[in-house]
């Protein structure tokens, strides 16, 4: 390692605990937040076209959003397993130089196998989006009419171009997870300024739209790019991402230079086994949680709209919008937390892992305070910005009336949860995520949900009792192996 990551592991071990999380945590709770903007930009965009494409465009959006998330959330959760990897082998004291070269090559060994899993990962899931799309969208979504048409191209191309969000969070995650936080950020940036160049160039193609727009015209013509409209949107976030790739392995290389070694680059089993093992519980996790919100879509497309009437499903696709963003951020600071979790156990400082994890709880929580009262306050004008019909407005905002004071517990929890991750517990996290879904979440949504208010009160409560449970297993203290447990990673 160089002296800067030397000196970022030093800072997350012995700095004062309440900056040094806001430092670290506050840099990827912003660059998660980033991408979001990557639909953000292309839902704004979109909502540009013709007033025939963009109810079926956004309410596509909304149901494409959540399936690609399917696939990003199986892979973060491999980069999960990684990041504990990783930051308990930084983390371990080091103190001949023999150990240093020891640790030095544990890391290097996870890095070169968790990339073949996601090599492995992205080849499936390309598989999937260019033979299954139409299955998902129609049959387990039970999308109708044009949005289920246009939802169905665009799933193509987003989940079969699922490896660059794949290896672009995989390469942000490990940097992280070794002592970098602004560096990630960064990266995330440059993908969302080359996605707004190329989603404007391919939406609208040479063609007319909206004057301060109107500057990709004349290279949509030079590089004779058609109108593509909703499909344009897809292929500019697929572009921008493999593009950012490029960068965001030299930086890799440069700061850590003997991390990605050509050795680690071939099958090694008992390192494959081990990452595997703490990669489903913690990919299962997130796709719990994924699925829920699937199964609130899928509840509402089958209940509340018909052939001819997408107001139902247009609203959750505008509103889809907050809900990844809280979503997003509060694995930002989650990922601060496994961090510096990650870092205190394998130095042997249980009790500043412990603290550590709720300071970034804290960080999250106020965050979504701000979110929240944002989403109420002025969530009427957001939502305008990709839509412009009263009807699925209005039903969106009933839906962060009710839904955005959950935002708190529901971060806490997803904090919390990265956390305990951080101490190899993955295990644990994915089975209290999964008794939550199945006796609360399900239960309240299938009691309450008659009506849309009363889906949507159902998933509020349902967020309130996941953050509860988080909020006990945490203060027990059970997760970390002082207090008897042990972490499936040493």
């Amino acid at each position: 390692m160089t002296d800067a990551a030397n000196d970022s592991r030093a800072r997350i071990l012995r700095g004062p605990l309440a900056w040094e999380t806001f430092r670290f945590g506050f840099p990827l709770a912003l660059g998660m937040a980033l991408q979001t903007t990557f639909n953000l930009v292309d839902a704004w965009l979109v909502s540009h076209l013709g007033a025939e494409e963009v109810s079926a465009a956004v309410g596509a959006m909304g149901i494409c959003d959540q399936l690609t998330a399917v696939g990003t959330i199986v892979a973060y959760g491999v980069s999960t397993a990684t990041a504990t990897r990783l930051s308990q082998a930084v983390g371990r004291p080091a103190e001949t130089e023999e150990l240093r070269k020891q640790n030095q090559d544990d890391a290097a060994r996870t890095a070169g196998q968790s990339l073949l899993i996601i090599g492995v990962l992205s080849l499936l899931f390309a598989v999937v989006g260019w033979g299954g799309s139409g299955f998902l969208v129609r049959t387990i979504i039970g999308a109708k009419g044009a949005v289920a048409d246009v939802a169905e191209a665009t799933m193509r191309i987003m989940i079969g171009g699922s490896f660059s969000i794949f290896f672009l969070l995989h390469l942000t995650t490990m940097q992280r997870a070794l002592g970098a936080s602004k560096t990630p950020v960064s990266m995330l940036i440059l993908g969302n300024v080359i996605n707004v160049a190329l989603a404007v160039v391919f939406i609208f193609g040479d063609t007319e739209s909206a004057p301060y727009l109107a500057w990709g015209r004349p290279i949509a013509r030079l590089l004779h790019v058609p109108r593509l409209g909703m499909i344009g949107a897809a292929w500019a976030t697929v572009l921008a991402r493999s593009l950012v790739l490029l960068p965001t392995v030299l930086v890799l290389l440069a700061r850590w230079k003997d991390l990605l070694q050509r050795k680690y680059l071939v099958p090694i089993s008992k390192e494959l086994r081990v990452l595997l093992s703490l990669a489903w519980p913690s990919s299962a996790q997130f796709v719990v949680r994924i699925a829920a919100m699937l199964v609130l879509h899928s509840i509402v497309a089958r209940n509340f709209t018909t052939a001819t009437d997408q107001t139902a499903t247009v609203a959750m696709g505008l509103v889809f919008r907050p809900d990844t963003m809280v979503l997003f951020v509060a694995m930002g600071w989650g990922s601060a937390a496994q961090t510096f979790v990650g870092f205190h156990v394998g130095a042997g400082d249980f009790a500043r892992a412990k603290r550590a994890a709720g300071m970034l709880a804290a960080w999250d929580v106020l965050t979504n305070v701000a979110l929240a009262y944002a989403f109420v306050r002025y969530g009427g004008a957001l939502l305008g910005v990709f839509c412009k019909e009263p009807a699925p407005i209005a039903l969106g905002m009933r839906y962060l009336v009710t839904v955005a004071p959950a935002y708190l517990p529901l971060g806490l929890a997803i904090v919390l949860a990265n956390g305990l991750a951080g101490a190899g517990e993955t295990r644990l996290t994915f089975s209290l995520d999964l008794l939550v879904l199945l006796l609360a979440e399900l239960p309240l949504c299938l009691l309450l949900g008659a009506t849309p208010d009363g889906l949507f009160r159902g998933l509020a409560l349902a967020n309130g009792v996941l953050g509860a449970v988080y909020l006990v297993v945490f203060l027990r203290g059970r997760w970390l192996p002082s207090h008897g447990a042990t972490p499936e990673v040493a």
